[in-house]
């Protein structure tokens, strides 16, 4: 485990707006492949003791990924992510809902641009979140906060494990 990589979770509610920035000591290529394949996000995925299941992902605009953060008593939490924008190792934009068991998105969702950067063998992913209801927001802020810097924690781990590997 690496302590001085990068993390920023930041809030601006005046704008609707939640600022993410996460440096792992990975290449880009790897860290891309973990935002963008079923398989690797399935590994990190969702915050323990939880574990996330993707009925399907198609990683292409217009496509979408329609999956579930499951927990350990098997209650299932369904989102519903539609790709808006694509460039390869660089960015990709989505829509995420959460949704029921029959992909009925429960609307508002939030818009999410994630950029992808390599530096000296290190990557930055910085993650803009825009939530259209300032309500849902700030209703889900806590726990996205604790939830997603698990999930973030869990693909650092899988990196290091992978580039043992390699």
């Amino acid at each position: 485990m690496n302590n001085d990589l990068l993390f920023d979770f930041t809030v601006d509610k005046a704008a609707k707006k939640v600022f993410i920035t996460r440096e792992f000591d990975a290449e880009l290529s790897l860290v891309w492949d973990a935002f963008t394949k079923q398989e690797l996000l399935d590994q990190w995925g969702a915050p323990e003791p939880m574990h996330c299941q993707t009925k399907y992902m198609d990683f292409k605009v217009g496509g979408k990924r329609f999956f579930a953060m499951v927990s350990p008593d098997g209650q299932e939490r369904w989102s519903l992510q539609t790709y808006t924008s694509i460039t390869p190792k660089t960015n990709f934009k989505m829509f995420n809902s959460f949704a029921d068991k029959d992909e009925n998105p429960q609307l508002p969702g939030s818009e999410w641009d994630y950029n992808f950067s390599e530096q000296n063998g290190r990557t930055t992913v910085r993650i803009t979140i825009y939530n259209e209801s300032l309500e849902r927001m700030e209703n889900l802020l806590d726990g996205f906060r604790i939830g997603f810097t698990m999930t973030l924690k869990n693909l650092e781990n899988l990196l290091a494990a992978t580039s043992r590997k390699s």
